[in-house]
């Protein structure tokens, strides 16, 4: 294991700061679950953030331990100094923006969006961008 993967395991085990998990938390409250009921039990993902999920035996149980994976999710983007995709009921965005990217740039967005559970490039690239002129 090299030093670097040593330094990442090790973060990876201790605890967000507080002030932080709170923030994540409130974020995460907001955030829509999609339920889905299969093999005797339930099943949640976000969203927001499609590659968040959690299961639980109830609803509610499932919906708990979802929003705690949430705030885990969100928890670790402010601490890399990302911004969480907003609530989905927020929709607020009027103004539109248009770039474009050679083919190989749009996969490689695409992956990366997907590695981080955005829902799509535009998501991402918003995310990202905001997230370095802040």
């Amino acid at each position: 294991m090299s030093v670097k993967s040593a330094k990442l395991s090790k973060a990876i085990d201790r605890p967000f700061d507080p002030t932080i998990l709170k923030r994540a938390r409130e974020i995460a409250s907001a955030y829509q679950i999609i339920l889905n009921y299969e093999d005797g039990e339930y099943f949640g993902r976000g969203l927001e953030l499609p590659l968040v999920m959690n299961d639980g035996k109830t609803p509610d149980a499932c919906v708990k331990a979802t929003r705690d994976s949430f705030a885990t999710a969100v928890a670790h983007m402010l601490e890399c100094g990302e911004i969480p995709p907003p609530p989905a009921s927020e929709n607020k965005r009027t103004e539109q923006i248009n770039i474009r990217v050679s083919a190989e740039e749009k996969l490689l967005l695409e992956e990366a969006a997907k590695s981080k559970g955005f829902r799509g490039i535009g998501d991402f690239v918003r995310s990202t961008s905001l997230a370095n002129v802040r």
